[in-house]
Parts: C-alpha cells; sequence; structure tokens
C-alpha cells in the first residue's frame, strides 16, 4: 500500500508541476474540468460519458508525455539539433492526435444526442 501510495504522490507532483510550468497542460485541464460536467449532460448512456470523459484524459496524458520528451530533449541537447527536432515533433504528432481523437468522440456524443 506504500508503494502505491508514494506512486500517486509522484504523479500528483507532476500533475501539479504540469499545471504551474506549462500552457498546454493548463489549457488541457481546463477542458477536463469544464468537460465533466457537459459529458454528464451530454452522454445519454454510461458508456458515452466514459468515451468523452477518457477521450478528455487522453488527451491530458499525451500531453504530459509530450512535455516529458521535450524536457528530457532540451536537457540532453540544449541548442538546436535536427534529429532532436523530430523527436519533439514527433511526440507533438502524438499529442495532436489524441486532441483529434477526443474532436471526433465528442462530435459524435454530439451528432448522436441531438
Amino acid at each position: 500500500m506504500t508503494a502505491l501510495w508514494l506512486a500517486f504522490l509522484n504523479s500528483w507532483r507532476g500533475i501539479v508541476h504540469g499545471a504551474r510550468t506549462e500552457r498546454a497542460i493548463r489549457l488541457e485541464l481546463v477542458l477536463l474540468i469544464l468537460g465533466l460536467p457537459v459529458a454528464l449532460l451530454l452522454g445519454g448512456s454510461l458508456w458515452v460519458r466514459v468515451a468523452l470523459l477518457a477521450s478528455l484524459l487522453l488527451m491530458l496524458a499525451a500531453e504530459f508525455l509530450n512535455t516529458a520528451i521535450e524536457k528530457l530533449c532540451d536537457h540532453l541537447h540544449p541548442g538546436r539539433h535536427a534529429r532532436i527536432g523530430i523527436v519533439k515533433d514527433l511526440a507533438s504528432a502524438g499529442a495532436f492526435l489524441t486532441q483529434a481523437i477526443a474532436a471526433l468522440v465528442w462530435a459524435a456524443a454530439l451528432i448522436d444526442r441531438f
């Protein structure tokens, strides 16, 4: 149980640090906070609500991973480097694709509801 608690604390510190230092993470946290009540109202069934919330959580998780990759790249190679730029672009593309997934899920829920 102690290991689980310590793992949670590590994750919480990461969430707090990301929220304090990264604009994209703050934006996606706001979307999650605003999306929670909207998902509960918009979702006609439990599974639609779960999909709406899961899409926002997935998007936020990808943004955290993208940020971690960028920070690690900057630490390992602070200067401008073409191959590091490609790594950053790939991580950014992953974050973008999760945003597209979230948009697709929310659009489908809106179309289904109305």
